[in-house]
């Protein structure tokens, strides 16, 4: 269920090393969790899931934590951080690591970038974060303030040993970011989640009263996004829709 850029990406870090990514098939739209099990062992390093999926559908973990624990492998989400208003969280399933991008949080397009990441981790993993870590406190006059509570770059100690020596700062996106979120508030961003759901299934609705159309995965739900299948050729069909402006 992971976008295949990313897959690209992670796969362009791991050649030279004696790691292998392997993929676990989706044969409904959501994680084939038998076959996930069965290919868990101690030669495992972790298992990345995706809410909601590359295509859209609602992805569910029951039991991949405690099983990649078992093996002692980690578990790591990747998932749209709004569509966690409305949705069981990373945490919630028991992740170790969840990521995601933060494009949707009040970022225009930008015809494809730049954007920011996001990255967090439980406690213990936090020295293991390339990069550094904001917190809350109070200065002398007790007013609440933030400061760089943890600065552990590995740039800085392990210099040419790095393992991420190439990096951004995306530091004027992340307050883009941060003033979008402090303005929505937790129910304005459960009212935005709420409005891409509606928004899509109100799509759904309209594209599928038209003969031939149906969803790829119809026994899923999903959440901002959705596959459908088409009577004629999906290029043809999604150069039409652009020749009327429309990026499909």
């Amino acid at each position: 269920g992971i976008d295949p850029e990313i897959r690209s990406v992670v796969g362009t870090y791991l050649e030279g090393l004696s790691v292998r990514m392997e993929t676990v098939s989706l044969p409904d739209g959501r994680t084939d969790c038998a076959a996930l099990f069965a290919r868990i062992d101690e030669g495992t390093a972790c298992f990345v899931g995706a809410t909601p999926t590359f295509f859209g559908t609602i992805d569910r973990f029951p039991g991949v934590a405690d099983r990649l624990h078992e093996a002692g492998a980690l578990f790591i989400v990747h998932a749209n951080p709004h569509s966690l208003a409305l949705l069981k969280t990373p945490g919630e399933w028991g992740a170790d690591l969840a990521t995601g991008e933060g494009q949707s949080l009040g970022l225009p397009l930008f015809s494809g970038g730049p954007y920011l990441g996001i990255m967090t981790a439980r406690q213990k993993f936090v020295r293991k974060i390339p990069g550094r870590l904001s917190g809350l406190t109070r200065d002398r006059e007790g007013r609440p303030c933030y400061v760089l509570t943890l600065q552990a770059r590995e740039q800085h100690i392990r210099r040419e040993k790095a393992n991420s020596n190439i990096c951004t700062n995306e530091t004027l996106l992340a307050l883009w970011a941060l003033c979008y979120l402090s303005l929505l508030g937790p129910a304005g961003l459960r009212d935005a989640a709420e409005g891409s759901v509606a928004n899509a299934h109100r799509l759904f609705g309209k594209l599928s009263a038209i003969p031939g159309v149906r969803l790829h995965f119809p026994d899923v739900p999903f959440f901002h996004e959705f596959v459908l299948e088409v009577p004629r050729d999906a290029r043809e069909v999604s150069r039409e829709l652009l020749e009327g402006g429309i990026l499909g």
